[in-house]
């Protein structure tokens, strides 16, 4: 299949730079794959199309401090790095800046010397493993010296990061991005929806690289995608298990959390089940995948080219999602991150 298929022309306009505030006052395009509709309604309209014993399965990850800057102890030159996968708390691949300068031996003082960096070892394109030191824990020091990093196509400065981490996110700062479908919910919807008998299972991705990065290959098959440390408790497989067994619907609130769902779902006696589980999934969904688990499906609009885009094409269907797309950008709804969120049944 051409990576071309899943190209499309946006309007920079309809690039959403922050987000809309109050949070949730965001609007919702409904998609119904069975009547092929297309319905133009609010976040909070969530409501009308969830029912009770319907299971909501949210990523709790949490955004990490991950932009670090810093000078190179030699030169004093200036450094940029970002981490994007941990492999020990005090070892992690980065991409650097500048990297032709960063060679294996280069020492980086971050915060006056508060950390220090070693790169240890060169992968291609800008990737670096850097292993850190510093006085007591590494996640504090990060958190106090780190930036949130935004997406490339954010040129505005985010006036509070908590803009940026979604109501459910947990203590642990592991993704180098936002679970974008989860930032559109509050805490009254959370309530409204559990009210109605609709409950929640939290599971875990962290985030990496990819979710920026266009598919570069000219075909989607030939495409490998990065590799996510994810993480499913006991109690929220029963939860979702037990939904299954209901009869009722398991409606993933991000692509992150479909990889999730889809990673670790089984077959077991013709009804599928999943499994309490972590480790790492490079699990890529592309049109002709057989769903296993995921019934519904929120999420934003996502980059051209992109392993989102193709994710939720195979989920409803290209031409469906193309065009439901070019009825988006036709009514002004915002794009990527921070904008506007579908709903797919």
């Amino acid at each position: 299949m051409e990576t071309s298929e899943f190209d499309y022309e946006l309007p920079s306009q309809l690039i959403a730079q922050e987000p809309v505030e109050p949070r949730g006052t965001a609007r919702l395009l409904v998609l119904d794959r069975k009547k092929q509709s297309i319905e133009n309604k609010k976040f909070k309209d969530l409501l009308e199309f969830l029912n009770g014993g319907d299971c909501l399965v949210v990523n709790d990850t949490k955004v990490l401090s991950a932009r670090l800057k810093g000078v190179k102890f030699k030169t004093g030159g200036k450094v940029e790095v970002l981490l994007f996968r941990r492999l020990n708390d005090f070892l992690w691949e980065a991409l650097v800046k500048p990297a032709k300068r960063l060679l294996p031996g280069t020492k980086i003082s971050f915060g006056g010397g508060e950390l220090v960096g070693l790169i240890e070892d060169s992968l291609p394109e800008g990737r670096r493993i850097i292993s850190f030191e510093c006085e007591g824990s590494f996640f504090e020091v990060l958190h106090k010296l780190g930036e949130i990093p935004l997406p490339p196509y954010i040129h505005k400065p985010l006036k509070n990061e908590s803009l940026y981490q979604t109501v459910f996110a947990g203590n642990k700062e592991e993704s180098v991005a936002a679970p974008t479908a989860g930032l559109h919910f509050t805490f009254p919807l959370i309530e409204a929806l559990k009210a109605k008998g609709v409950v929640f299972a939290n599971v875990s991705l962290s985030i990496g690289l990819d979710t920026f990065r266009p598919i570069s290959n000219s075909q989607i098959e030939n495409h490998k995608i990065h590799t996510e440390y994810f993480r499913v408790e006991e109690d929220s497989a029963e939860l979702i298990n037990k939904t299954t067994e209901a009869g009722k619907r398991v409606v993933a609130v991000g692509t992150t959390s479909v990889r999730v769902l889809e990673t670790v779902a089984f077959k077991e006696k013709r009804r599928t089940k999943v499994e309490a589980k972590e480790g790492w999934t490079n699990l890529f969904i592309y049109p002709g995948y057989q769903f296993k688990c995921v019934d519904a499906l929120i999420t934003n609009f996502h980059l051209p080219r992109s392993s989102l885009l193709v994710l939720v094409s195979a989920f409803a269907g290209r031409d469906f999602v193309l065009k439901a797309y070019n009825e988006a950008m036709k009514e002004k709804y915002r794009f990527f991150s921070f904008g506007d969120a579908m709903l797919i049944l």
